[in-house]
């Protein structure tokens, strides 16, 4: 009996550390998607302003 909750503590800190890491993958993917559309954001309005310029 005393092997089986060993057992089960064990799957409780495994548990424990996938949502850990998941969370650490998405806070990366949030940082990676935020800064991407920062620098389109400003690439793309530029090129806007000088299609802006050109017309009439």
């Amino acid at each position: 009996m005393n092997t089986i909750k060993q057992l089960l503590g064990r799957l409780e800190e495994q548990r424990g550390q996938t949502m850990a890491e998941y969370a650490v993958v998405l806070a990366v993917i949030t940082v990676v998607i935020i800064a991407s559309l920062t620098a389109l954001g400003t690439g793309i309005g530029g090129a806007l302003d000088a299609v802006t310029g050109i017309l009439p």
